[in-house]
């Protein structure tokens, strides 16, 4: 029998683009942030859904990619983030190791080959280690843009930061909250920028987790990165942030130059994956306020769940309580087993009903209906299909418009508008 790929959805028109890390619809246009360099951000004009045209598209250096996009009236944000900086952190680590242990055990300084052997790696990916540790990196950071004309978009300023650079960040009609590595800093912190006015982003305020701020004498409780921003999200004069292997926090900006962690929760160690997004719905559900939360599948662990979303009571900030747990089982996904990830991503950044529309990786598209919060119930589904010599789709990103249209981004290749057509 033939498996099901759409439940009460339906693809309005695909385009085959360079995979992508985010995207966001705003007045009539989509705004797409790439995975990969050269391709940095796209614009593309959806007015039509059923046929979507690309009308910009902007590139960056072979060594950055520009994979997140906030748009807020005419000003665009996009991040520079270090391409591959995971990669790079591993196996540069490792290969000073290696370096040590070859040259004790050979008495010499180690050949390429040895090297290579050793980290098995092939000769390419060292030859790429090797020189990004020779050139290394000072592009991180974010641009601002001038978008009033969306087929030509204008560089207002470009504001390093650190590091690796900017990840995932939130955007309103004054300020950018920013995800970065800062001098002194161990990890991605909170960096608020003002932004009132755009050729100049002017800091703020920053935000970090006790344990984070080495230069400032402290010390952390965990090993590694684990411990960091994600990135964080505004309602209101909260800030909802995803902590990654900590779960996450409610900042309380009131006073926008002085953030306060108001709350804190962690389900961590006990679940792997790591907390990527948390946001409140904009209404009470069952008379709760309650907080949507996604787990990233990053690195399965065979034998654990894979990753997924959390509903979480917040009406009490002193006493939040877990409320369910949805899952996809890997048997609703013909790619579940192919390669690629399989497991939550995350979900659309307002949620103004009980609906929750789930990027799941090769399981596609997943909507929630949440209006039971204990009781999370699947109501449609859409899972593309693979791009052309890719294993598996890998949904990425998802967003809604103001008519309700659902816009799906690939992590390899391919963006797609689909229907929600819920059943009567």
């Amino acid at each position: 029998m033939k498996q099901e790929l759409s439940r009460n959805t339906q693809s309005l028109s695909r385009l085959d683009i360079e995979g992508g890390g985010q995207v966001v619809v705003s007045d009539g246009f989509a705004y797409v942030g790439h995975m990969k360099p050269p391709y940095g951000t796209s614009i593309i004009d959806v007015s039509d859904p059923r046929k979507p045209r690309v009308c910009a598209r902007l590139e960056v250096s072979p060594w950055s990619h520009s994979h997140k996009v906030r748009v807020c009236g005419d000003i665009m944000v996009t991040n520079v983030e270090q391409d591959r900086r995971h990669f790079l952190r591993r196996e540069s680590q490792r290969l000073a190791e290696a370096r040590d242990t070859l040259t004790n055990a050979l008495g010499r300084r180690p050949e390429a080959g040895e090297l290579a052997r050793e980290l098995d790696l092939d000769a390419a990916e060292l030859d790429t280690l090797e020189a990004t540790l020779a050139r290394g990196y000072d592009e991180g950071g974010f641009k601002v843009w001038d978008i009033s004309d969306r087929a030509q978009p204008r560089l207002l300023s470009y504001q390093r930061t650190h590091g690796f650079g900017v990840h995932r960040f939130d955007l309103d009609e004054r300020y950018a909250y920013i995800s970065t590595e800062m001098p002194g800093y161990l990890g991605n912190i909170l960096v608020i920028y003002d932004l009132i006015n755009p050729e100049k982003p002017e800091e703020v305020a920053r935000w970090w987790m006790p344990g984070q701020h080495l230069a400032g004498g402290e010390t952390p409780t965990w090993q590694g990165y684990g411990h960091r921003l994600h990135h964080a999200l505004r309602v209101g004069d909260e800030l909802w942030a995803s902590v990654w292997h900590a779960g996450f926090r409610v900042i309380d900006i009131s006073d926008i130059s002085s953030p306060k962690t108001r709350a804190a929760y962690s389900y961590h160690p006990w679940v792997v994956e790591p907390t990527h997004t948390v946001l409140p719905v904009t209404r009470r559900l069952d008379g709760r306020r309650v907080a949507v939360v996604a787990d990233e599948e990053h690195e399965h662990r065979h034998g654990q769940p894979h990753a997924g979303l959390w509903l979480f009571d917040v009406t009490d900030l002193d006493a939040i309580t877990p409320l369910s747990t949805f899952h996809v089982s890997e048997m609703d996904s013909p790619w579940s087993r192919a390669p690629g990830r399989f497991g939550m991503h995350q979900f659309q950044e307002h949620i103004d009903d009980h609906l929750v529309y789930c990027a799941w990786f090769s399981g596609g598209l997943r909507i929630v209906d949440i209006a039971d919060p204990t009781r999370p119930v699947e109501t449609g589904f859409y899972i593309p299909a693979p791009a052309a010599d890719e294993p598996s789709p890998q949904t990425n990103d998802v967003d809604l418009d103001a008519r309700g249209l659902v816009y799906l981004l690939d992590r390899n290749r391919g963006f797609e508008v689909v229907e929600f057509r819920p059943q009567a």
